[in-house]
């Protein structure tokens, strides 16, 4: 009797060594590690042949791939953002009328994205007439540096504020580049 229960403290013993082990390398394996920063937006690329926005406004004066990717980003993180909230009501908190709500608001976000980033690729490849996977290399940077700085749905419906009319305002001047209907988001 008294082997099994030495036995079995040792068998904690070491468990609780191994585990001991395993959270200092854990941990001395972050400190070492940088910490991430902000990544600067990208060089942009501007190019005489992009077609520019002429809504007045936030918009201005860029090119419509341009103001399109960084909108579609603002939706994309939006979208990141309401599936936390989502996922906490689902698994960890469970509120079924909570999830409901921002589980349609998180497909309506990524339904917009979507609308925003097929639009910068539209224009993109009519514009420069470049292949659909540079488009999508070219955009996916700058909509990628607008959703790294939102930190808050606040902070992505703010960012995400003039959007609407810029989608609206390039459905009736590019038809064919904007032609998804965008769903309400907020």
């Amino acid at each position: 009797m008294r082997k099994r229960i030495g036995g079995r403290v040792a068998l904690v013993m070491i468990a609780v060594l191994l585990a001991v082990n395993a959270n200092a390398q854990t941990r001395h394996r972050r400190e070492r590690q940088p910490k991430e920063t902000e990544r600067p937006a990208p060089v942009l690329s501007i190019d005489k042949r992009d077609t520019v926005v002429t809504l007045p406004g936030a918009f201005n004066g860029r090119p419509y791939w341009l103001a399109l990717a960084q909108c579609g980003g603002a939706y994309f993180k939006l979208n990141v953002l309401y599936t936390a909230i989502a996922v906490q009501a689902r698994a960890v908190k469970p509120d079924p009328k909570l999830n409901t709500e921002y589980t349609r608001k998180l497909n309506d976000a990524i339904r917009t994205a979507t609308a925003f980033f097929s639009g910068a690729e539209r224009f993109l490849i009519t514009d420069r007439g470049i292949e659909r996977i540079d488009a999508v290399l070219i955009y996916n940077e700058q909509s990628r540096a607008v959703a790294d700085r939102i930190k808050t749905i606040d902070a992505a419906l703010n960012a995400a504020k003039a959007c609407p009319a810029l989608y609206q305002a390039c459905q009736e001047a590019h038809a064919k580049a904007c032609t998804e209907t965008l769903p309400p988001v907020g």
